[in-house]
């Protein structure tokens, strides 16, 4: 009869539950339709200039976007530093963790169930039982029980909890994929500064050679009577200027393949062999297109995670509100006690309890109130967190965008100075060689012809970089490329 007017009351109760603490609204946002540094406006379907950003199409950001240079061994490199990169693999940790703390709040929606059993012997002093035998002083006791405790959350204190847990462990996942996109993105800005720095050793390196072929004939005139000891020199001072400016390359060469192995999760020296041999940078697409603001911070993990982390602030405050109301446990046991194994189980050794008991703290409300106050700050901070996070993505994508654009054009301007700068120096040792140019105007050309082609080629490396930053901005659009071992439970 207990149990069942105890059953009665839980069901009542449990359909008349609520969950306290405000429930969690969306922040809205208010974005720009288009990004200010975009080149071309984002048209619709139908032709017409698209506004909505609620409702617009995915962004041309290739979801693999290291594929789209067309070098194989970036490609692989993405792929190792994808599968092996140790930072990933602290972070899948933590997601894993995070994912296990969620299992572990909703197991508080259900009953918790524990066994235990017991046997022992007793034998009691002859003060303690005057006239009874030695024999009879020993006594035996044996006992097993299931034991049921249950909190019935009336007021949503367990309800609040897993979805506190839920959104952490959605954030942890978002804070993997954001983790990934920035792996992907040092690995592909590592392997073009690498390329760079090697197309710049090589102009140090045949701009060297020229400039020995010059020293050559300058000295070749001294000793013939024709030339004067100043110029020699002054050929001289300039190749060796030029040769020290290859040791300062070579040791940036190593050290970003050095980058890149750790990147991969192997040692420094892993990738030296495959890297040594030098291709070209990668080719860039004519235009990035990255679509709408709107469509940035959908994407964008570093915002996603930053609003599942105040959705999770949110309902830390229905967790504290709580503390406010009375706590209710339903508690029962049944079990089994007697003087010998035997009789264990048997109808008379039969023992249970059932119970409902309150914990309510209402004499320490100032604690709650605090606990209720603190949490609420922790809310407040995070909705600064998620409004900041999605400045900071707009400026990113403007930085990048202004950058990659303008980069384009100096690459044009510095390509034709280095074809310029060639002629003219070819030119000039040709005049030398016929009597019509004094050396200064052979070394002056070969200076400007250096700087010039080391120039073209800093800049180009600086333009693939910046593509590179633009897919990152933009996300790329590849989160989850590391498979994770299970989504977060029950979304």
């Amino acid at each position: 009869m207990v149990i069942r007017t105890l059953t009665l009351g839980v069901a009542a109760a449990l359909l008349a539950a609520c969950a306290v603490g405000p429930d969690y609204v969306r922040p809205t946002v208010s974005t720009p339709a288009t990004f200010a540094r975009d080149e071309a406006p984002v048209v619709a379907a139908n032709g017409t200039a698209a506004a909505d950003t609620t409702e617009a199409a995915t962004p041309q950001a290739d979801a693999e976007f290291w594929r789209s240079f067309n070098d194989p061994l970036l490609t692989r490199l993405v792929e190792e530093a994808l599968t092996a990169n140790h930072d990933l693999r602290i972070a899948l940790a933590s997601y894993d963790r995070a994912n296990a703390l969620l299992r572990n709040a909703k197991l508080d929606r259900y009953p918790t169930v524990t066994a235990s059993a017991s046997g022992g012997e007793q034998r009691f002093s002859a003060d303690q039982s005057p006239g009874v035998s030695r024999a009879d002083r020993d006594v035996e006791s044996y006992s097993a029980q299931a034991d049921v405790s249950w909190e019935l959350d009336l007021f949503g204190r367990v309800r609040r909890n897993v979805e506190s847990q839920r959104a952490e462990a959605w954030a942890t996942a978002s804070d993997l994929d954001a983790l990934q996109v920035a792996i992907v993105g040092e690995v592909a800005r590592s392997y073009v500064e690498l390329r760079g720095l090697q197309e710049r050793l090589r102009v140090a390196r045949d701009n060297s050679e020229n400039q020995r072929e010059t020293l050559r004939l300058v000295q070749a005139r001294f000793d013939a009577g024709r030339g004067t000891e100043f110029d020699t020199s002054r050929a001289r001072a300039q190749l060796e200027a030029t040769l020290a400016r290859v040791p300062a390359l070579e040791a940036q060469v190593a050290v970003t393949m050095h980058r890149l192995a750790v990147l991969t999760g192997q040692t420094p020296d892993a990738l030296i062999a495959d890297l040594t041999p030098v291709q070209p940078l990668p080719a860039l697409s004519a235009r990035l297109d990255p679509g709408t603001p709107g469509e940035l911070l959908r994407q964008r993990p570093d915002v996603i995670a930053a609003e599942h982390r105040l959705h999770a602030a949110t309902a830390r405050i229905g967790v504290a509100t709580a503390d406010l109301f009375p706590r209710f446990t339903l508690g029962g046991l049944i079990g089994s006690q007697a003087v010998d194994t035997s009789a264990l189980f048997e109808r008379d050794s039969e023992t249970r309890l059932a119970f409902l008991g309150i914990d309510w703290s209402f004499l320490d409300i100032g604690r709650v109130r605090a606990r209720i106050a603190a949490a609420d700050a922790d809310a407040e901070g995070e909705l600064a967190r998620y409004q900041q996070s999605v400045l900071l993505a707009l400026e990113d994508t403007e930085n990048a965008l202004v950058r990659y654009a303008r980069a384009r054009v100096e690459d044009q301007h510095l390509e034709q100075a280095a074809t310029d700068s060639a002629t003219a120096a070819r030119l000039a040792r040709v005049r030398y060689e016929a009597g019509a140019a004094d050396l200064f105007e052979v070394l002056d050309a070969e200076r400007t012809q250096l700087n010039a082609q080391e120039a073209f080629a800093d800049a180009r490396t600086r333009s693939a970089s910046s593509a590179v930053a633009l897919y990152k901005a933009m996300a790329g659009g590849w989160p989850t490329r590391v498979p994770l071992r299970e989504k977060v439970a029950s979304r």
